[in-house]
C-alpha cells in the first residue's frame, strides 16, 4: 500500500458537481462527427483547434471540450465549485498538500472565468472554477431533439491502482460514498462518489494508472441509449459499442459503452437513484456476485477493465501509469472466455450472492 494522503489544515473547496472534460484527440474533424453527427452533442463554438460541446439541459458554455493534439489523452477533469471564493479554497488546499497549481484568471478554456487546475495526489489534472459564460439551455428546444439526446454530464471515472488511499482522498474533499465493491479480505475494486445528489460524480476503479475510464452523459429514458445502438449499426460503427445495452447492479442505471475515434471511452446512462439524504446508505457488493457489473448477467468483455486513457500533466505531458500491486477485479473475475459469471459459496455450500447491506 502507497503513503497516505494527509488531510490539509484549510478547508476543502465546496464542490457542486461535475462540470466538463477536456479531452485531446488526433483527428478533430472525425471527433465531431462522432460526438455532434452520431451522439447529437451541441456545439457552443469551435475553431480550428476545439470545439465546445453541451448537452440539451446545460446552461453553462460546455460540458466537453475536443481538443486537437498529438496524443489522445485528457487535459482534465473539471468541477464546478459553489463562489468565485471557492476556487481560493482550492488553491490553498492542493498547495498544502503539495500539488502542483496553475491560476488563470481568464480561464484555461473559453467561456470559462477564473479557475485553477491541479495535479492532484492521484496524478490526475482536476479544475476547479465557478465563473462561466450562461448559454441557452435547450429545453424548450423541441426542433432540436433527437431521438438518442444526451441531456447532461452526468459523471467521471478514473482509474487508479489505490482505490482505498483514493477513496480517503476525495472523502477529505468532500465526495460522499454511494456504492463500492470489495472481497471478503477487504480489498477495494472500485467506489462511486458523489457531491450532486446522483449516485455519482465521479468513481474510481481499480487497474493501472492514473487513468480515465470513461466520461458519462445521461439520457432521459432508456429507450434513448436503444437509439443510439440502432444508429450505430445503421452507420456501420457496431464495432465502437464495446459493452451493453444492459443495466448495472452498481447505481442500478441502464448503460452503454462506447468508444470514440481515439478510444476514448464514452458511458451513455439513465436510471440511477437520489442519495441526497445525509443518511443515504452505502451499498457494498461482493467482488463475485455477477449482478454488480450487470444485473442481468451478462459477461464484462476484458478490455473494459484493462483499457483506458492517458491524463495529462498541467505541461500537457502523459503523466506515467503505475501497475496496480493488489489483484485486479479483471483478475479475480474474468476468465479466459472473458465471462465473469462467478459465485461465492456460502458457508452452507451453497452458491448465492451478497448484496451489499441486504443479505
Amino acid at each position: 500500500m502507497t503513503t497516505p494522503i494527509p488531510t490539509p489544515s484549510v478547508p476543502a473547496p465546496d464542490i457542486v458537481r461535475c462540470a466538463y472534460m477536456e479531452i485531446v484527440v488526433t483527428d478533430l474533424a472525425r471527433s465531431r462527427e462522432f460526438y455532434v453527427d452520431v451522439l447529437g452533442l451541441h456545439v457552443t463554438e469551435e475553431d480550428e483547434n476545439a470545439i465546445y460541446l453541451r448537452s440539451l439541459e446545460e446552461f453553462i458554455h460546455h460540458n466537453l471540450v475536443l481538443r486537437r493534439g498529438p496524443v489522445a489523452a485528457v487535459a482534465a477533469f473539471a468541477y464546478r465549485v459553489k463562489s468565485p471564493a471557492e476556487v481560493d479554497a482550492a488553491e490553498a488546499y492542493y498547495r498544502e498538500l503539495g500539488c502542483r497549481t496553475e491560476r488563470r484568471a481568464g480561464g484555461f478554456t473559453k467561456g470559462v472565468g477564473d479557475s485553477v487546475r491541479v495535479e492532484d495526489p492521484l496524478g490526475f489534472p482536476y479544475e476547479f472554477f465557478y465563473d462561466v459564460e450562461h448559454v441557452e439551455r435547450l429545453t424548450q428546444r423541441y426542433d432540436l431533439y433527437s431521438a438518442g439526446e444526451l441531456v447532461r454530464l452526468d459523471h467521471f471515472n478514473q482509474v487508479t491502482p489505490d482505490v482505498p488511499r483514493g477513496r480517503a482522498y476525495l472523502e477529505d474533499l468532500g465526495f460522499r460514498v454511494s456504492e463500492d465493491i470489495q472481497d471478503s479480505d477487504g480489498v477495494t475494486y472500485a467506489v462511486w462518489m458523489h457531491r450532486k445528489q446522483t449516485v455519482h460524480d465521479t468513481a474510481l476503479t481499480g487497474g493501472n494508472g492514473p487513468r480515465m475510464h470513461h466520461v458519462a452523459f445521461a439520457t432521459h429514458e432508456k429507450h434513448n441509449i436503444i437509439q443510439i445502438c440502432d444508429k450505430m449499426g445503421a452507420l456501420r460503427i457496431s464495432d465502437r459499442i464495446e459493452r451493453g445495452p444492459g443495466r448495472h447492479g452498481v447505481s442500478n442505471a441502464f448503460y452503454l459503452y462506447i468508444l470514440d475515434p481515439d478510444g476514448h471511452r464514452v458511458e451513455i446512462y439513465c436510471q440511477d437513484y437520489y442519495t441526497g439524504d445525509p443518511d443515504n446508505p452505502t451499498i457494498t457488493w461482493d467482488v463475485h456476485d455477477n449482478q454488480r457489473r450487470d444485473w442481468w448477467g451478462n459477461p464484462v468483455v476484458p478490455s473494459w477493465y484493462s483499457e483506458a486513457s492517458l491524463v495529462l500533466d498541467l505541461d500537457g505531458n502523459p503523466q506515467p501509469v503505475v501497475e496496480r500491486d493488489e489483484r485486479s477485479e479483471m483478475a479475480v473475475t474474468v476468465g479466459a472466455d472473458g465471462f465473469s459469471y462467478t459465485r461465492r459459496q456460502d458457508d452452507d455450500g451453497v452458491e448465492g450472492f451478497k448484496l451489499g447491506t441486504q443479505l
